[in-house]
């Protein structure tokens, strides 16, 4: 390279041996200058041949020589601190460094086949709520309430991992659970603790939870009661007898399901499937056993919404609970009212068309920045320039236009019909009762938080819809969606 050592003059001293490479623009020049004199590259007025140098000038027409001294003016700033601290590059940090600088939550450390357990708890710790409630819970570790120690076991350790970065042992909460649900106490072959359900855990859990968590003052209701369970309207007619009166029930239930077959594609379709079955049982029109079907629709919908893939079955010959691997695809974004009543969704109509409208602009905006770049990278590359602006003001929404008053009273329910999936927990193998179970839990704008027991990593939108089965990687068993925030 063509590169001269010269002198720069400036305010009564003088820097030596300054390297310049002729071939290079003036600006990196400029920067070496700023290095040891702390005078910025604006403010810089160096005296060459011809004049001032310029950012455009060409360095190899100035005909400079080896211990030429150029004379400079210029105020200098003040000179760039050095870092406080070193910089630190992730590959030589410890785990527990990486877990800081990350932003990392703790894991769980796997006390012997407890994936199932730890999964099934950083999926529910996604709801800050449930903290909330568990912190107004006030009972301790010594009652001869068994599933009160349930409770106040969860409450600490969701308290202790907040306070750490690192893995965590789920002793004490794994010793109250086996004591509440002694089939989480099987062991296999040397007295190991057999794999579990992941999905009996979470029912197990939650339905002590609604059982021990204090009540709201004003709603009469706790926060499973609340936020996780939700309403069912079925309707019962007899097939073989239309005008026989038909029976409709309402209920609660605590999760949706996603039945499987050969058909399904779909997490919406199997839903769907899983809401219509048909029964037989005895007519009191017809006077004996006839046909009936059930179709049952969501009266009320939930904060949060769990939904199980159905994907193990009972196998007599091997007596084992085997899976189905069929790919079944589930949304980020699931609009859940397709699922409900017509009364329901009336009440959702304005909301929904409201949410859609602002999708709309969003991605046509997302669109225009991503033109936008285009254009300024064009324009850049030829030399020109582009003026065009982003708009980047949104009108705020008064969303009392949109929602129904009834729904907007209901504490905890879902007042637009709308979700957005905030975890995942998954299985791989092929069997209920062995394999592994991860927890994924979303922590951002296409940014998530994989669980696997004490390792915990960062994964993308990307990586969470591959989940959706078809093979022997990690497959969606349970899903959490939650109400969309409205901005």
């Amino acid at each position: 390279m063509p590169i001269v050592k010269v002198n720069v003059k400036w305010s009564g001293k003088k820097f030596d041996n300054i390297e310049l490479d002729t071939d290079e623009s003036p600006e990196l020049f400029k920067s070496q200058i700023y290095s040891q004199t702390g005078v910025p590259p604006e403010r810089q007025k160096i005296m060459v041949k011809g004049g001032m140098l310029k950012d455009t000038t060409d360095l190899n027409k100035l005909g400079l020589k080896n211990g030429q001294t150029l004379m400079m003016m210029g105020t200098a700033g003040e000179l760039p601190k050095a870092p406080e601290k070193p910089t630190q590059f992730i590959e030589d940090m410890t785990d527990a460094e990486k877990a800081e600088a990350l932003e990392i939550p703790a894991g769980l450390e796997n006390l012997g086949n407890t994936c199932y357990m730890n999964s099934t708890l950083q999926c529910l710790r996604v709801m800050p709520e449930l903290h909330t409630a568990l912190d107004k819970y006030e009972g301790g570790l010594a009652n001869v309430d068994n599933r009160g120690n349930l409770t106040a076991s969860l409450r600490n350790l969701f308290k202790d991992l907040g306070r750490n970065s690192e893995g965590f042992p789920p002793l004490v909460f794994w010793q109250m659970l086996r004591q509440v649900f002694p089939q989480f106490s099987q062991t296999g072959q040397g007295g190991a603790p057999m794999q579990q359900d992941a999905e009996e855990c979470w029912s197990e859990l939650v339905s002590v939870l609604k059982a021990k968590l204090p009540k709201d003052d004003t709603t009469g209701h706790n926060f499973i009661e609340q936020y996780m369970t939700g309403e069912i309207q079925s309707e019962l007619k007899c097939v073989e007898a239309p005008e026989e009166e038909k029976v409709i029930t309402q209920e609660p239930f605590s999760k949706l399901s996603c039945h499987i077959s050969k058909d399904t594609n779909y997490m919406g379709t199997g839903i769907k499937e899983s809401l219509t079955e048909e029964i037989e049982k005895n007519s009191p029109t017809l006077d004996r056993t006839a046909k009936y079907e059930r179709v049952s629709r969501v009266s009320r919908l939930p904060q949060y919404l769990p939904i199980q893939f159905i994907r193990f079955f009972w196998k007599p010959q091997e007596r084992i609970r085997a899976k189905i691997l069929r790919r079944v695809k589930f949304p980020l974004n699931f609009d859940a009212t397709e699922l409900c009543t017509p009364e329901l969704q009336n009440k959702y109509s304005k909301a929904k068309l409201k949410l859609k409208e602002l999708d709309d602009n969003k991605e046509q905006k997302r669109r225009e920045e991503k033109r936008r770049k285009i254009d300024q990278e064009i324009a850049g590359a030829s030399g020109g320039s582009s003026s065009t602006d982003m708009d980047t003001s949104e009108d705020k929404v008064d969303w009392s236009e949109f929602l129904d008053p009834e729904l907007l009273k209901d504490v905890g329910g879902n007042p637009t019909g709308q979700y957005e999936l905030c975890a995942v927990l998954t299985h791989v193998g092929r069997s209920a009762d062995s394999g592994h179970y991860i927890g994924w839990v979303k922590k951002g704008e296409d940014e998530w938080h994989k669980f696997d027991d004490d390792k915990v990593s960062v994964v993308k939108d990307a990586d969470i819809e591959r989940l959706d089965g078809g093979g022997d990687w990690h497959t969606a068993y349970i899903v959490l969606y939650r109400a969309k925030r409205l901005e």
